[in-house]
């Protein structure tokens, strides 16, 4: 293990020695600090003592399933992880993002792809959840999460307590893909991740109230049959 250069710190776990080996090369060539680790006990170590700016995780791992590593880090750190797998089922993507997963990437993948979404996770991870980053400005809509208040070309929209709802799990989330369960769970509560067809009709509600053409919108994106992202 080690850290070569001064920039962003990323901890990379896949038990396959040449992969790894690659990624750290190409990683530090481009400017990051990297640590690698071949399994889980490994890489939980490893997170706790060097604190990384963000995970590269393979799902795969010899000692335990990806999705526990997952799980044990987010029951003490936020720090973003971004799951590298072969696995590409849908149903495996959403595990990984309902476990806490931030970003989700297939083998075999272009690096540059990979580069930009490592650093778009540290970025994300940086916005501090704080009064100052309470309005969200998104092309014409500002969007009060502190005041639940939603304006379109300077004129208040009227929401229901439903479409706030919703809005404000995806704002919070913005730029990250929030899984179909994930959202239902968080909006109607944990009776309700069965109950796709509430996110297709209340979705289609809020892109009427928001989106300048809700047949094409710009800022609530659904990737079918995994969930929605709100983009900025």
């Amino acid at each position: 293990m080690s850290e070569e250069r001064p920039g962003a710190h990323v901890l990379v776990v896949d038990d396959e020695p040449g992969l790894a080996h690659a990624l750290a090369i190409t990683l530090r060539a481009s400017g990051w600090q990297v640590t690698t680790a071949a399994d889980g006990a490994h890489a939980l170590s490893a997170a706790a003592h060097h604190r990384p700016d963000v995970v590269l995780l393979d799902l795969g791992l010899p000692d335990m399933s990806g999705l526990d590593v997952i799980t044990a880090l987010r029951a003490w750190t936020r720090v973003p992880i971004v799951v590298l797998s072969a696995r590409q089922h849908g149903e495996d993507k959403v595990d990984a993002l309902d476990a806490g997963a931030d970003d989700y990437v297939t083998k075999p993948f272009a690096m540059n792809e990979l580069l930009a979404r490592l650093r778009a996770a540290v970025r994300r991870a940086a916005v501090p959840d704080d009064p100052g980053e309470a309005v969200v400005t998104a092309g014409d809509l500002t969007i009060d999460l502190a005041r639940a208040r939603v304006l379109r070309g300077g004129s208040e929209v009227r929401l229901t307590p439903t479409e706030w709802a919703m809005l404000e799990v995806l704002v919070r989330n913005r730029g990250r893909l929030v899984s179909r369960r994930q959202l239902l769970q968080d909006v109607w509560g944990p009776g309700y991740s069965d109950e796709t067809h509430y996110l297709r009709v209340y979705s289609a509600q809020l892109r009427r109230k928001l989106e300048d053409d809700p047949s094409h919108p710009r800022h609530l994106i659904t990737h079918p049959g995994l969930g929605y992202t709100f983009e900025p």
